[in-house]
């Protein structure tokens, strides 16, 4: 799938969130948006999973407006893993993957045999099929956003949006999520917070800052260290290791502040 979005602005509370935003994305292309906080992000994601109208421009999605689908009709092509937050509710973990077929049902459709199976198949694909009869709620923060993962797998959507889903989680948790997303075929826009999780794993990065598209391009042509001081208002080296991996070292601000003082 191959979603656009064009000329994109946001206005909340008065508040001008997006000022004109341009992304596109390949077929089973793995997009990161990357920026500061408060910069935006998260507000586009949520335009173009439906949860916010754009105020000016749209969002497409294989060159169709989005706005022209059906609700079901987009959930059964976008499926969506937000930020993470700790649930209570106390459904087994079959149960909250079961919650992704619901796109694929009308009203007081009963669960059939293949439901069942395509929820057996995610969790076996995030690594959860032995918690499948846990009640979701006894899980680890990163079990559970395994578990989310497999409930947007289970809709079956040819997208995934990924919005900062490991910004909560530790570094383990954070590099087994991007490992399953990244082998997943299909296309994924992903925030992510952590510039190295968004080198090793996107194809394609977009920074947004106040609004605006800052900079785009693969991440060994964006993450230079001058468009890092220019976006994030920090000092970093940008290296590469032996595997061709792009590594990011922050030096801390206190560093400058020896200097001047000496």
């Amino acid at each position: 799938m191959k979603i656009e979005a064009k000329a994109v602005e946001a206005l909340l509370s008065g508040n001008h969130i997006l000022k004109g935003i341009d992304l596109e994305t390949g077929d089973r292309e793995l997009v990161g948006v990357i920026g500061p906080n408060g910069g935006g992000k998260s507000t586009l994601l949520k335009c173009i999973y439906r949860v916010l109208k754009p105020t000016a421009g749209a969002v497409y999605l294989d060159g169709r407006a989005l706005d022209g689908y059906p609700y079901r009709e987009s959930a059964r092509r976008i499926a969506v893993v937000a930020q993470h937050n700790y649930y209570n509710f106390d459904f087994s973990v079959r149960d909250v993957v079961l919650m992704g077929r619901a796109p694929h049902k009308r009203a007081l459709d009963r669960d059939t045999a293949e439901d069942y199976n395509i929820v057996a198949e995610s969790l076996e694909t995030v690594g959860m099929a032995a918690f499948a009869d846990r009640s979701f709620s006894t899980l680890s923060g990163g079990e559970q956003q395994r578990v989310i993962l497999a409930r947007a797998l289970a809709q079956r959507t040819a997208c995934l949006i990924l919005d900062e889903p490991t910004n909560h989680l530790d570094i383990k948790y954070q590099l087994q999520l991007m490992d399953l997303v990244r082998h997943l075929d299909r296309t994924v826009i992903a925030a992510v917070h952590d510039l190295n999780i968004a080198a090793m794993y996107c194809d394609r990065l977009y920074a947004v800052k106040d609004g605006r598209i800052a900079g785009q391009g693969s991440p060994a042509e964006l993450l230079t260290p001058e468009f890092i001081r220019e976006v994030y208002e920090v000092d970093a080296q940008v290296m590469t290791d032996g595997g061709g991996h792009l590594h990011i070292l922050f030096h801390p601000g206190m560093e400058k502040a020896k200097e001047g003082s000496l």
